[in-house]
């Protein structure tokens, strides 16, 4: 059995996993601190970038590029497993995008820049 921390919505759960066929000893890694702050999205000298937390489908982009966005409104929304998720602005600017809807895209592909 492995042991992992997983965080979630800032929210952080261990969770075991067995190892099927495993022959070796486990290696055991020492967890994060509990109140380790949760990790925000990287910024450049440009702008934050918008990351995607999954693959999946551009179905819709709720705003015009090169809108002004507050920090938390949905700027489009990406399609996975058949549910519609909201991706929203990590902070206050101007959205810039670097998909387009109908666009397929993999775990984090930049989807937009925040400028």
């Amino acid at each position: 059995m492995r042991n992992f921390i997983i965080t979630v919505d800032g929210k952080q759960y261990e969770v075991g996993v067995e190892e099927v066929g495993a022959t070796a000893s486990p290696v055991i890694a020492e967890a994060p601190a509990a109140d380790a702050p949760a990790a925000k999205p990287a910024a450049t000298g440009k702008g934050t970038k918008v990351l995607s937390p999954f693959p999946g489908l551009i179905k819709n982009l709720l705003v015009a590029n090169g809108a002004s966005v507050k920090k938390d409104q949905p700027i489009l929304v990406l399609e996975a497993m058949k549910m519609d998720n909201d991706i929203t602005a990590p902070c206050d600017g101007t959205v810039s995008f670097n998909v387009a809807k109908g666009a397929n895209v993999e775990s984090d592909a930049v989807l937009a820049v925040i400028g």
